[in-house]
């Protein structure tokens, strides 16, 4: 089912190429001049002069004597220099618009060549809750999860936990410090322990960063750390029992934060997961001289002839012998190799690991681990406050992404009440909308932006029913819900559609462009053009309501019709507000 734009398009290649001049300088994009006399636009007689050496609107002109007689083509005009502005064949409109209503995907088309595809994101630690710093990569990581899967690819999430570095090192020593006669530090014992962890996830937030002071403060207890930590990879009982204990809890913890942000994953895999591959795979870089010994270490050299910076050696094995993050990276994309096979894999990371990663990748290139261009790191901006700096709370501590959550809601719950929206639900119910606001408005507020842009976090502006927002979408949602609802009480049902009226033939153009936003957002790894394409859907229709009656058209075909209209706007709008992780309630 292709989109009208993709018709005409067809149709303006067949006339360029009757010329003898590239099919794909006919591609046709929505114009801007003028959109109710002609919606769309075609720019590629200016690139084909250039190329045929020959005037443009001359060139324009045959290509509109080219396009007489062709049904799609409802009138054709040259503009300006020489572009070509055009309106389709009025039955195209309803045609399509009968389409996307039949559709179940709401008119976005399946992938021709479908991938398997790896999404690294969220990325927490265990141990430590999850602050305002993990938003983004969980919310962002999500949307891009779920339009691959939509979009027809195979993908698989994982969460790649922190559970293998310096902070369990901290953890085992803290807690031997206050439990010392606990049975995982007799080095005696070597099986056995208890299946009931030692610790909570309480005790882990306030054992770290006690840990953590007292290491900053003073090197032989940092060294105490660093030793524990050596004997945990190496493979002490004990503390390997404790690690378990330890993820086990975070796990837990983990589940209820990324579950109340409505965020999943299939895999929930950590750094000690690919510890054991870690040896044959610095065994393999150094007999391929994939990597070389330099000052005790060894080393991936990733610098390339033309680089505009500088590029550090990724260090595969410290002079000491320890592993570090780049070596647990390059094992983790050896495991997901064996186990997955991935075409393309994602890494949703902030920006500020943008040079880890390129050294990562290009050590994965050399070795053959993956193919020039599967690795890929998605990055992204801050959530910043309103002085322009890293969002904090008022304290200056790190905002946890709990109490986010909860201040969203709460804000939502306010909103709602002020507005006199969902006053006659249940208390039950109308804390499940409070939820459903509260997230869209956080969600929404971030995947609106391109995701390397930094925004200002203003939940009052977020929460509000009115202008770009999450909490907009959802009350648009809910009314054509509403509106749907009173039509069945009334009898009257979704027929087939004709347009007629500007504001019908807006609407059609608004669906029809939901399949071009799908290929945007997963080209250009950005919801964004998703959230935009809602809005933009959500305001067409509001204009479309307030200018064509539905239930009250004088004719019952204009009824059914209107009501087919409003039935796929519905459906579409859904869909877009499912691939950015929102929830429209029933009612509000």
């Amino acid at each position: 089912m292709p989109s009208i734009a993709e018709q005409l398009s067809a149709v303006l290649g067949d006339a360029f190429a009757s010329l003898e001049l590239p099919r794909e300088l006919g591609r046709v994009t929505p114009s801007r001049q003028n959109p109710e006399i002609f919606p769309f636009q075609c720019n590629g007689a200016m690139p084909a002069a250039k190329q045929a050496k020959t005037n443009p609107r001359e060139l324009a002109g045959k290509l509109i004597d080219a396009l007489h007689g062709i049904p799609q083509i409802g009138a054709a005009e040259i503009a300006g220099p020489g572009f070509i502005n055009l309106r389709p064949a009025e039955y195209l409109y309803g045609e399509r618009a009968a389409e996307i209503a039949a559709d179940e995907r709401a008119g976005a088309p399946v992938t021709a060549a479908p991938k398997t595809v790896m999404i690294d994101f969220g990325g927490p630690n265990v141990a430590k809750p999850m602050h305002v710093g993990h938003l983004r990569s969980s919310v962002l990581g999500d949307s891009l999860q779920r339009l691959f899967r939509f979009r027809g690819d195979t993908v698989v999430s994982d969460i790649h936990l922190g559970d293998w570095g310096l902070q369990m090192g901290h953890l085992i020593t803290e807690l031997r410090d206050e439990q010392p006669d606990l049975v995982y530090f007799d080095p005696d014992i070597t099986d056995g322990y208890p299946s009931e962890p030692p610790v909570t996830i309480e005790d882990l937030a306030r054992l770290y960063p006690q840990a953590s002071v007292k290491a900053k403060a003073d090197p032989e207890r940092l060294e105490i750390s660093r030793a524990a930590t050596a004997e945990l990879q190496a493979g002490r009982p004990g503390y390997r029992a404790l690690l378990r204990h330890f993820i086990e809890v975070s796990v837990a913890a983990l589940k209820r934060d990324f579950g109340a942000l409505g965020v999943h994953f299939d895999l929930w895999k950590g750094e000690s997961d690919v510890d054991p591959l870690i040896p044959g795979l610095v065994q393999d870089f150094k007999d391929r001289a994939v990597a070389e010994k330099s000052d005790g270490a060894w080393v991936v050299r990733v610098a390339r002839e033309g680089d505009k910076k500088e590029l550090a050696p990724l260090i595969l094995v410290t002079s000491g012998g320890a592993s570090l993050y780049g070596t647990t990276d390059l094992a983790t994309i050896l495991d997901r190799k064996n186990e997955v096979g991935p075409d393309l894999t994602l890494y949703v990371v902030d920006l500020a690991q943008s040079d880890h990663f390129e050294q990562v990748f290009r050590a994965a290139s050399r070795a053959g681990l993956a193919a020039e261009g599967a690795l890929e790191h998605v990055k992204f901006g801050t959530v910043n406050g309103t002085d322009g700096k890293r969002l904090r709370t008022r304290d200056g501590g790190t905002f946890r992404l709990a109490d986010l959550i909860s201040s969203a809601i709460e804000r939502a719950g306010e909103r709602l009440k002020e507005a006199g929206l969902a006053a006659d639900a249940s208390e039950e119910e109308r804390a499940n909308v409070a939820r459903m606001v509260g997230l869209a408005a956080i969600k929404f507020a971030d995947l609106q932006n391109y995701r390397t842009t930094n925004y200002v976090f203003d939940l009052d502006r977020f929460t509000s029913f009115e202008g770009k927002t999450g909490p907009y979408l959802l009350y648009a949602a809910v009314r054509v819900k509403s509106l749907m609802r009173k039509a069945e009480r009334e009898g009257v049902a979704p027929g087939a559609i004709v347009v007629g009226t500007q504001e019908e033939t807006d609407l059609v153009l608004a669906l029809d462009a939901f399949g071009t936003a799908l290929e945007q957002a997963c080209d250009n790894r950005a919801p964004n053009t998703i959230c935009d394409h809602a809005f933009t859907l959500a305001q067409t229709f509001s204009k479309f309501y307030a200018a064509c009656p539905i239930l009250g058209a004088d004719h019952d075909t204009t009824k059914a019709s209107r009501l087919a209209l409003a039935q796929a706007t519905l459906k579409q709008l859904e869909l877009c507000l499912h691939l950015v992780g929102l929830e429209a309630p029933e009612r509000m």
